[in-house]
């Protein structure tokens, strides 16, 4: 099957300049197999990985199933394809919290719901509406009304359908929870790439929310995120890449990708003194429940 085309948004290292392309070795297989619940499968690097060499190196080490997350129109509609090409994907579809000030100012926010809506009852497969949430790093007061908005309408979408809500929230903590108190919590929430503190874990979980951790819990300056894991019941723990941002240590600078999961996972399992099989076990079943199920 075709893999369908890839946008070629190569990223950037974390210190500006462009990443090393030397591919990173497979490491040691989990003990039991995680999801990788949120991944950019269309977001290439060059020729970094097709989807289906990505998807059977994540397999090689036992991350069997991945999320793919679209983040604007064509890449919700690529994610619908690759979930109903590839049997190791679901998909996620959603306005990303900067694509919505780009939209409303052009009079295109409606359209672009509606068809996000649209896309999220296209296939059995799409299990979230998501990533969606707020920005205050990328985005300015100016575009913060049309974020709200469009943060409101996924929230209420995700509930009209009984699928997950998957949560973007960059330096905006405080106003994400505002949003989810004023419009109720969905059935199941996930917190994409948690990026706060043990205060702001309690409150998200209070609320509840799933809370995901990418390769940020592994960066030297990342004690704070490191004690949001820690506090974190195993239940509500979920494993993700950002793929390919957010590389883990002792890779990072490189494209990311799902066949490195297994260096977060191993990770947190230090970090929350967790016996690793125990915990690839509690993530696998998390994240069934979290997304409303096997595929």
């Amino acid at each position: 099957m075709s893999d369908g085309p890839m946008r070629s948004r190569a990223p950037q290292s974390e210190q500006g300049g462009r990443r090393d392309r030397e591919r990173p070795p497979l490491p040691e297989p989990l003990p039991h197999p995680v999801v990788d619940n949120h991944c950019h499968l269309d977001i290439a690097d060059g020729d970094w990985l097709e989807t289906g060499d990505a998807v059977a190196r994540a397999a090689e080490v036992g991350v069997r199933r991945i999320v793919q997350i679209g983040c604007d129109l064509p890449g919700a509609a690529w994610a619908v394809q690759a979930a109903a090409q590839h049997a190791a994907l679901a998909a996620g579809v959603a306005l990303h919290p900067n694509e919505a000030p780009r939209l409303a100012a052009e009079g295109r926010l409606d359209e672009g719901l509606a068809e996000i809506e649209r896309l999220a009852q296209a296939h059995d497969k799409v299990r979230a509406v998501g990533e969606t949430g707020l920005d205050f790093f990328r985005t300015g007061p100016e575009g913060r009304d049309a974020q709200r908005t469009s943060f409101a309408a996924h929230l209420d979408l995700a509930k009209r359908l009984g699928k997950t809500l998957v949560v973007h929230d960059r330096d905006a903590h405080d106003a994400v929870l505002d949003v989810i108190d004023a419009e109720g919590a969905p059935e199941r929430w996930v917190m994409h790439c948690f990026s706060g503190n043990a205060r702001f874990a309690r409150g998200c979980l209070d609320r509840g929310a799933y809370l995901s951790f990418a390769g940020t819990v592994t960066f030297k300056n990342a004690e704070s995120l490191r004690d949001a894991l820690a506090v974190t019941p195993r239940d509500r723990v979920l494993v993700e890449t950002d793929a390919p941002f957010l590389t883990p240590t002792p890779y990072r600078g490189r494209p990311n990708a799902s066949y490195l999961v297994p260096v977060t996972v191993r990770a947190m399992a230090e970090v929350r003194g967790d016996d690793l099989e125990a915990l690839c076990q509690a993530i696998d079943a998390n994240t069934e429940r979290a997304f409303g199920g096997a595929w």
